[in-house]
């Protein structure tokens, strides 16, 4: 049976429950403030549509996401990956090659073999890891270089903290896939030189950007272009799993105590206590310097805030987390989500600012959803996940080419964007299609 066959059934028996979204769909509309009530029904699910939802999940993780990295991606040429092909399957051949994109291919790659223990991916896992150990890899300075060109010169060495966090989350995974000792010992190197160039020691959290040599650069190269934005939400998220993933290879005291810290800045200082989302970016001092809501970011740190705290073990603190995810989860299902099931890229003055479906967001509201449900057996939760999922089935999943789209706009699927490049690869997407199979295999039993 074809994949867009088993894609249409799977799509056709999760829209047979009725499921009921609170949604605004006009980009004008007011956000107001969050009010949490978890008094509602209390319901577990009906065993043949978690069964249905897992299966269409692995069908999309096996014949869609890795099939496609595995079939077209690999530059055969130069070593390692293509650097972008557009929807059209078109390689652009001269392309960079980016320490993101890259790293999550060795992430995407290494955790699918410990999922299934597949050789196909085990080999696309190890052609990674050389080729970033090769190419990428510092080895006057350590870290990774931000940007290759296609051939694998650097273009771009400076240290993105953000780049960094993904290769630790990449090399640590690698481990836990292969037991390859080499790459650990890359993952602790880069940790230590991380916690002496980067930390704050004064406020706490990090700064991001740096050149070649560790020395630090005027700002944050994620930030929104304000002189006084030192630190972002995004770089922090995406260490805290990182830090989580190496404490799981490495149960190291000063790496306990980083993600001890890292969890508290996300609750003193990144969540709006008032809202419930995150707020985006700050100056040196922890002060936020935007008013900006992103949907996806909100339910994604809910769900990887969880995980911190249960990688480290510790019941108060996994308490604390889990009611402050609760109160996320609520949030953006009230505010964030568009009739369709879909949900919005961002808002800003109470307004949504940016109604664009990007394959990220919608990828991390799956499981976001998911996480909420196992903690409260809230079933809007659960049926919200199903609508996104059917979603992510309509109008995200490329069912001509295969992999996924960019994103959704509110006039259809979007061509201008490219479906690899610096910052599409199948991190987002193949890990949501594990954590749902891994979460409903526990929901079901």
């Amino acid at each position: 049976m074809g994949r867009a066959i088993l894609a249409a059934i799977s799509l056709f028996v999760l829209m047979m429950e009725p499921l009921s979204v609170r949604a605004e769909s006009a980009p004008d509309v007011q956000i107001s403030r969050v009010e949490i009530n978890y008094e509602g029904t209390q319901a577990m699910i009906n065993k043949e549509r978690i069964e249905s939802f897992i299966k269409s999940a692995q069908n999309e993780l096996e014949q869609d996401i890795l099939r496609f990295w595995l079939s077209y991606c690999r530059d055969n040429g130069n070593g390692g990956f293509i650097g972008r092909m557009s929807n059209d399957m078109t390689i652009v051949k001269d392309a960079p090659k980016g320490l993101v994109l890259n790293a999550r291919i060795l992430w995407t790659f290494s955790t699918a073999y410990r999922f299934e223990k597949n050789d196909e991916y085990l080999e696309m896992a190890k052609r990674s890891f050389d080729y970033m150990m090769r190419y990428f890899w510092d080895k006057q300075f350590g870290g990774g270089y931000w940007m290759l060109d296609h051939t694998g010169k650097a273009v771009d060495d400076s240290k993105e903290l953000y780049g960094q966090s993904f290769l630790i989350y990449g090399l640590s995974e690698y481990y836990l896939a292969t037991g390859d000792s080499a790459a650990l010992e890359k993952a602790k190197e880069l940790f230590y030189l991380i916690e002496k160039h980067c930390h704050d020691d004064a406020n706490k959290g990090y700064f991001e950007t740096f050149h070649r040599n560790w020395s630090a650069a005027e700002k944050a190269r994620l930030a929104t272009g304000d002189a006084r934005e030192k630190k972002t939400m995004n770089t922090h998220l995406h260490l805290l799993e990182a830090y989580t993933n190496l404490y799981r290879a490495w149960k190291d005291q000063k790496l306990r105590t980083r993600l001890e810290e890292l969890i508290e800045v996300f609750q003193k200082h990144i969540i709006n206590k008032e809202t419930f989302h995150f707020n985006m970016f700050f100056d040196e001092q922890w002060h936020s310097t935007k008013d900006t809501v992103s949907f996806g970011h909100d339910i994604e740190g809910s769900w990887l805030l969880c995980e911190a705290a249960e990688v480290l073990g510790d019941e108060h603190t996994t308490k604390q987390v889990q009611t402050l995810a609760l109160k996320m989860a609520q949030a953006v299902y009230e505010q964030g989500f568009d009739a369709d099931g879909s949900l919005f890229y961002e808002a800003e003055g109470g307004h949504i600012t940016n109604a664009h479906k990007d394959w990220w967001a919608q990828a991390e509201a799956v499981i976001g959803l998911i996480n909420a449900y196992q903690l409260s057996e809230q079933e809007h939760f659960f049926k919200a996940a199903q609508r996104c999922w059917s979603f992510i089935q309509e109008h995200i999943i490329d069912s001509e080419h295969g992999e996924w789209l960019w994103e959704a706009t509110s006039s259809g699927r979007s061509e201008a964007t490219f479906k690899v490049s610096e910052w599409k690869a199948p991190y987002h997407s193949g890990r949501a299609c594990i954590e749902v199979v891994k979460r409903l295999q526990k929901i079901g039993k």
